[in-house]
């Protein structure tokens, strides 16, 4: 029997082991932390009695991606929730750009910007499972569906900063750079508008899902079906060097280019790797978990049942605070804070009238001082009042992150700057940026297309094309397309 080592157990890495072990390989997953699941997990919160998720916590590129369609959720346990809003973005007139699972009705909020807002997301987000074959699969290729792809490209493709120019609203702008800057990075440059073109469109099909009970209960669940496949897991064990895997045949990485570099060294290709060396961290995300006391008493109504609001202010202090971020490597004055209400979807994350808040802002690569204060005066510049509510707070700092989750360098929590081309290629430019130019090993990390997110399709390609070099054959199961039954409700 083939034997395959899956070096981390986050999101990708097992979903890489799940294709393996339905090919009747033998799999053995080796994660560094004593705990599985990378940034697919719940942490305690700091307040007991709530239910607070570690890093990944809104899931709407995830339903209809390949990998996801081939599991059965409901034997495994895992429920979607839906917030009323999937995602508001407040202005400070007290108006706010609202993003709705239908585009329609998304449209209808965006008064002037209704028909342009239609005209860029309507016809592909319709397409999205067409467009999901192409968009979540190594880019460098002749694509299957060329004319969705052409359409999102329109959206995709130049910087978001352009983009933003074609709506005639600041609610609409700063709706769309909003989502943009879920890159992480400046969004004044080509392809990086990606990354929020895809969450908008897929959002438009899908909606925004949280996993009832935490995104814990997504790893939970994928361990035990693994398990019972027969995959073992060994937790607090670093892997080095290639010498310290267990026997295999077949190894598959889903680590930080530098750490492929490292555990492959001396069996790289030199160009290979130079190219996974010079992958540099894109800013990093400081991140507060609250327990507040009766929710976020934000002044626009609509923020108050929204699943994440962006507190960012206006389209000019996006592109602003990003660039300080990601350029001058500065601490905005105003950073773009990210704030997940996901109790408001899955109330059982709740306790009474105490709710948990999740909330980050995006500052420097390496950053050592504490965004705490930042936070909270940024929400409080939107929800007047939210300091008095605040029972208790849990930050974790860049350093934190990055020593407990060593993909997380200088705190950047997408495995590498999405940089226009690392977005489009990853670490290396190849079609196959799986490969790493050594027989029998791939890497499959968020670095690789299409980049961070538990939909695990890094993982899912890579086992695949590890599959493929070996002569084995995948599972039925694991080209089932069934549409899953999603959507907001």
């Amino acid at each position: 029997m083939t034997r395959a080592v899956v070096v981390g157990s986050g999101p990708n890495g097992l979903a890489a082991a799940t294709v393996l072990a339905r090919a009747g390989v033998e799999v053995t997953v080796v994660e560094a932390a004593d705990v599985l699941g990378g940034g697919a997990r719940s942490v305690a919160s700091p307040r007991p009695g709530l239910i607070q998720d570690h890093c990944a916590a809104v899931h709407p590129m995830a339903p209809m991606g390949a990998f996801w369609r081939t599991l059965d959720l409901d034997a495994m346990g895992i429920a979607l929730r839906y917030a009323p809003i999937d995602c508001a973005h407040p202005l400070d007139d007290g108006s706010a750009g609202v993003l709705h699972t239908s585009v329609t009705e998304t449209a209808a909020g965006l008064g002037a910007d209704g028909p342009r807002w239609e005209a860029a997301f309507g016809r592909p987000s319709r397409a999205f499972a067409k467009l999901s074959e192409d968009i979540m699969t190594p880019m460098l290729g002749v694509p299957r569906h060329p004319f969705a792809l052409a359409r999102f490209g329109l959206v995709a493709g130049p910087p978001p900063t352009w983009v933003a120019r074609f709506f005639r609203t600041e609610r609409a702008r700063a709706l769309f750079l909003g989502v943009a800057a879920h890159a992480i990075n400046r969004i004044d440059v080509p392809l990086v508008g990606g990354i929020g073109a895809g969450i908008i469109t897929a959002g438009h099909a899908v909606g925004w899902p949280v996993i009832e009970g935490g995104t814990g209960v997504f790893t939970d669940a994928m361990v035990r079906m693994l398990d019972g496949m027969g995959v073992t897991f060994e937790t607090s064990r670093r892997i080095r060097r290639r010498e310290d895997l267990p026997a295999h045949d077949l190894a598959i990485l889903d680590v930080h280019p530098h750490d492929a570099a490292t555990i492959l060294q001396g069996a790289l290709p030199e160009r290979i790797r130079r190219a996974y060396r010079r992958s540099r961290s894109g800013p990093a995300a400081f991140k507060v978990d609250f327990a507040v006391r009766g929710g976020i008493p934000w002044l626009n109504e609509e923020a108050r049942l929204a699943g994440t609001v962006h507190v960012a202010g206006s389209a000019a202090e996006i592109v602003a605070a990003e660039h300080d971020a990601a350029v001058l490597r500065r601490m905005p004055e105003r950073p773009f804070v990210l704030v997940g209400q996901q109790y408001l979807a899955d109330p059982s994350r709740a306790d009474g009238d105490t709710v948990p808040v999740y909330a980050y802002a995006h500052v420097p690569s390496g950053y050592r001082g504490d965004a705490t204060a930042a936070i909270v005066r940024q929400i409080e510049r939107f929800a007047p009042g939210f300091r008095d509510r605040i029972l208790a707070t849990r930050a974790r700092t860049t350093m934190a992150s990055a020593l407990e989750n060593p993909n997380f360098v200088n705190g950047d929590i997408l495995t590498g700057a999405k940089t226009p081309i690392r977005f489009l290629t990853g670490p290396r430019i190849t079609p196959r940026p799986y490969d790493t130019g050594v027989p029998g090993y791939l890497l499959c990390s968020a670095a690789t297309p299409p980049g961070p997110g538990i939909h695990g399709m890094s993982g899912y390609n890579a086992a695949r094309r590890a599959l493929q070099q070996l002569g084995l054959r995948t599972s039925a199961h694991q080209h089932e397309h069934e549409p899953m039954p999603v959507g907001a409700g």
